[in-house]
């Protein structure tokens, strides 16, 4: 019951704060924008002008897998910093302004508080990075060639996971801090970090989370679950839960010390 209603709590303020409007428009604007520039690149670029006479704009084709992908990078790198900026201050911020000592005297449980504003966060993200693919898809089918339904889900899902462990690690450096500000600097600089260890030793940490883009354009490329993709994903919901329990622990340390 307890985390029922604070998770609902959470739902209600998103609609009064209009973010079930503004964060699917702008993650739609995300998917979208790199598809519809692809297609129509030779078309602005004509429009520009600046062009001697007769000459012709002839841009390698790109395939439908390809498109898609860019729309997942763009929720790689933008979207991150976005998920990143509307979660750092879910907990931090109620620490700072006293409002957590408030609800904590219920009593509530800490478990219950932490996890049902991360699944409240979570499903708001997730609705609309769903939402936003789902247009993607759309748009690339149309514009470029059709990708398979089956494919799309598998890409859906599995790059979840990626969106599900930047909540998560942002909720865990809310649970230490107090200053929403440091948290999100924190959280990018962690997910930053992971990509430059990525970078150094990917030979060896071949089920490294920030490797899930690279085996889902396999899986793309493909049309079958690469055995790696399967293995990063197993690692990936590990951080996950282990994050989240430390967060747990973490945040019961620092409010009743």
């Amino acid at each position: 019951m307890q985390w029922l209603t604070i998770y609902k709590k959470e739902m209600l303020e998103y609609w009064r704060n209009f973010s079930w409007v503004w964060v699917p428009v702008v993650f739609i604007l995300l998917a979208i924008m790199d598809p519809l520039t692809t297609y129509y690149m030779p078309i602005i670029l004509d429009k520009v002008g600046g062009l001697p006479d007769g000459a012709v704009i002839e841009l390698p084709q790109m395939a439908a897998t390809d498109v898609l992908m860019m729309s997942l990078s763009e929720f790689s790198s933008i979207g991150v910093i976005i998920i990143v900026a509307i979660t750092m201050g879910i907990i931090a911020g109620e620490r700072k302004s006293g409002v957590v000592e408030l609800v904590l005297v219920k009593p509530v449980r800490y478990a219950n508080y932490i996890s049902s504003k991360w699944a409240a966060k979570l499903t708001l993200i997730l609705v609309s990075y769903t939402i936003a693919l789902l247009t993607s898809w759309y748009y690339v089918s149309i514009l470029f060639e059709e990708i398979a339904l089956l494919a799309f889900v598998q890409t859906l899902s599995f790059y979840a996971l990626w969106l599900i462990l930047v909540v998560t690690i942002t909720i865990f450096y809310n649970t230490l801090l107090k200053t929403p500000g440091l948290v999100g600097a924190l959280s990018v600089g962690t997910i930053i970090g992971m990509t430059a260890i990525n970078a150094i030793f990917s030979h060896k940490l071949t089920w490294f989370p920030n490797n899930l883009s690279s085996y889902i354009r396999q899986l793309l490329h493909t049309g079958e679950i690469p055995t790696a993709l399967w293995g990063t994903s197993f690692v990936t919901i590990s951080l996950i839960v282990a994050l989240l329990f430390l967060s747990f622990y973490t945040f019961q340390k620092k409010e009743l010390a």
